[in-house]
């Protein structure tokens, strides 16, 4: 199974994101890697992520700026 991150403005617009990701082939995987470089998607403008898994199924939303207030 595959994973992937969806990159969103604040407003829900889709944006490229400021790190490239790869490809995860785990859960695990791909929410270590956004625990990693959430900082810097930031500071490239994406707001909000949605991981998904290969059947397109959105598992969930998260917040980046609400990781910073944290």
């Amino acid at each position: 199974m595959a994973w992937t991150w969806r990159f969103e403005t604040g407003d829900g617009t889709k944006t490229s994101p400021a790190v490239e990701p790869e490809e995860f082939t785990t859960q695990g995987d791909a929410e270590s890697w956004i625990g990693e470089v959430w900082k810097e998607l930031l500071e490239g403008g994406t707001e909000t992520v949605k991981l998904s898994d290969d059947s397109g199924t959105v598992l969930y939303t998260m917040s980046l700026r609400s990781a910073l207030d944290a």
